[in-house]
């Protein structure tokens, strides 16, 4: 089996998840909102408007952590 091309490096909630996603081909990170059966996924953005791309997951993880 292939690498799963999207990584979950945030998640909080049950019933109403809210999800920080990567993309581990692009880096873009992406704002995942579900509740039950619906589920919405859109770029997270700087303050320019511009997707979040940051390639090393280790950054992220360690960005998330301060």
């Amino acid at each position: 089996m292939k690498n799963k091309r999207f990584t979950t490096v945030y998640s909080q909630g049950v019933l109403r998840v809210i999800e920080i996603i990567v993309d581990r081909e692009t880096g873009v990170h992406y704002l995942c909102n579900g509740v039950l059966f619906f589920y919405t996924m859109t770029p997270l953005l700087d303050k320019e408007g511009k997707p979040i791309v940051i390639k090393d997951l280790k950054e992220v993880l360690y960005k998330l952590k301060k």
